[in-house]
């Protein structure tokens, strides 16, 4: 019911059931929502593919592509919808994620994330002194003057997040507090078409002649070096020296964790550097192998730095409430709706009616012998 009522078809709902199942994860209409809990679910069978060695296989590369290709659909879920423009619009109650970026002289910065809310917005967000799951590691004199950035899920809209320093610490309505300056440079979680990785991968760029170019063949032969700035399933950015032309086929070559990647398309627009006598050329991919495709989203969600690593749980935490909430909220019209089609069910059942027994029906039959044990019967 909840897969229908947010427009999927019985096919994709019996193969988010189905992942549901195969990861083991307890609510299952988190998958519905849910970006870190696909990750977990899209993480595990991978691990139970390479452990079977059915990694290569058809039907699990099938089934991964699908969950990559959801995985992005609700990455990008919000695009359309007009962004956050400055922290003066953000509400009383909004749940955050800080991690401190700034050192002062002679102090150390304060490791991990940490969760707050908003008491209030005026001149400065005024926010709850972050705590480290319930405790207050950090005094809130010890956040005066250091940098933040700041992570937070907002309800209707998107991820978010900007950074800000710390002005002042207090009491606010009885809450020790932290003062937060303004900004207007807030960035949303997802600005493309498809989600990218910033890279640093070496590979070999061919042109293609031909109009049926052949997608199966290996070129063996060395190509125009150049070098891979950042990737996704459907393109990258690509370093080269010289100026580059647009709208031009071409073909990379190259290694991705250990695993060869072809990728062919067009080069949809070139920035060239006079100065340093180089281009970078916004590739476009038009063709790609599944198995390759997946080889480079398994490479982009795959785990990063430890900064980087704070900096995606923080989001994931404060967008995991927010889907809690979306989840208990569906559940509620679920409930509802199904005690509506109950009554009205009920209503369209006609009462039924006892008739009387006749008289001839409930006098013994004039042959038979009118006993105790008779009457009682």
């Amino acid at each position: 019911m909840m897969g229908q009522d947010r427009g999927f078809k019985l096919n994709e709902i019996m193969l988010l059931w189905r992942l549901a199942k195969e990861a083991e994860i307890e609510e299952p209409m988190q998958l519905y929502v849910s970006v870190p809990t696909l990750n977990m679910a899209i993480s595990k069978i991978n691990m139970d593919a390479r452990t079977n060695g059915t990694e290569s296989s058809s039907e699990t590369q099938d089934f991964l592509a699908k969950l990559y290709d959801y995985r992005t659909k609700i990455d990008l879920d919000h695009e359309n919808k007009k962004g956050l423009e400055s922290t003066k619009y953000l509400e009383k109650g909004q749940r955050l994620r800080i991690i401190m970026k700034g050192q002062k002289a002679g102090e150390e910065i304060a490791k991990g994330i940490f969760s707050s809310e908003i008491l209030s917005n005026g001149h400065e967000l005024i926010i709850r002194v972050p705590l480290q799951k319930n405790v207050r590691t950090v005094d809130g004199k010890d956040w005066v003057l250091h940098d933040v950035s700041v992570y937070l899920w907002r309800k209707g809209d998107a991820g978010y997040v900007f950074d800000t320093r710390v002005t002042n610490a207090g009491v606010f309505q009885g809450q020790n507090a932290i003062y937060l300056a303004h900004t207007n440079q807030l960035e949303r979680a997802q600005k493309r078409k498809s989600v990218r990785a910033a890279c640093e991968i070496y590979a070999q760029l061919y042109f293609i002649e031909s109009e049926e170019p052949d997608f199966d063949a290996v070129e063996v032969d060395p190509g125009y070096k150049c070098l891979l700035e950042d990737i996704s399933e459907d393109g990258a950015m690509i370093r080269i020296g010289g100026k580059g032309r647009q709208n031009i086929k071409i073909k990379l070559q190259f290694e991705i964790d250990g695993k060869f990647i072809i990728m062919f398309g067009v080069v949809r627009a070139v920035e060239f550097n006079e100065q340093s006598n180089q281009s970078r050329l916004h590739f476009e991919c038009l063709h790609i192998e599944k198995e390759m495709k997946n080889a480079i989203l398994a490479f982009i969600y795959k785990d990063m730095s430890e900064e980087k690593k704070d900096e995606l749980t923080a989001l994931a935490e404060v967008e995991q409430e927010e889907q809690e909430e979306i989840i208990k909220t569906m559940k509620d019209e679920l409930n509802k709706s199904a005690e509506e089609r109950l009554d009205e069910a009920a209503d369209s059942v006609a009462p039924v009616k006892i008739e009387e027994i006749s008289a001839s029906e409930s006098v013994p039959d004039e042959n038979t012998e009118n006993t105790g044990e008779i009457h009682e019967e």
